[in-house]
């Protein structure tokens, strides 16, 4: 499967999965910005930055489409290759868990010394 097909199939997953994917000229922000998933309006949406080479576009994809559950979904092999080799701890935290300790309890800025 060439390259193109492969993010167009990413793509395509995000899709399903309730993901719009946006590409974006990054380079008139004028601060150093990355392709990766926000949320807008309770709407998942992954911005890739449009400069990127196929292959880091297809990579950052891959990273986060890996995060979500998507065995139940049909993906060409050679896509669901992409995610199964992918570890999401190596990506970052869990957005979810951005205000949790390591026990998974909400912390203050007090308990962790920042206050």
């Amino acid at each position: 499967m060439k390259p193109q097909q492969r993010l167009q199939a990413l793509k395509e997953l995000a899709e399903k999965l309730g993901i719009t994917v946006s590409e974006q000229n990054f380079r008139v922000t004028g601060v150093p910005v990355k392709s990766g998933l926000c949320k807008v309006k309770e709407q998942d949406l992954f911005i890739l930055d449009k400069h990127l080479s196929v292959h880091r576009k297809i990579d950052a994809l891959a990273d986060c489409l890996s995060r979500f559950p998507h065995e139940s979904i049909y993906v060409v092999p050679a896509v669901r290759e992409l995610l199964v080799g992918r570890v999401p701890e190596a990506i970052g935290p869990d957005p979810s868990e951005s205000e949790r300790g390591a026990s998974g309890a909400e912390t203050s800025p007090k308990e962790t010394g920042n206050a």
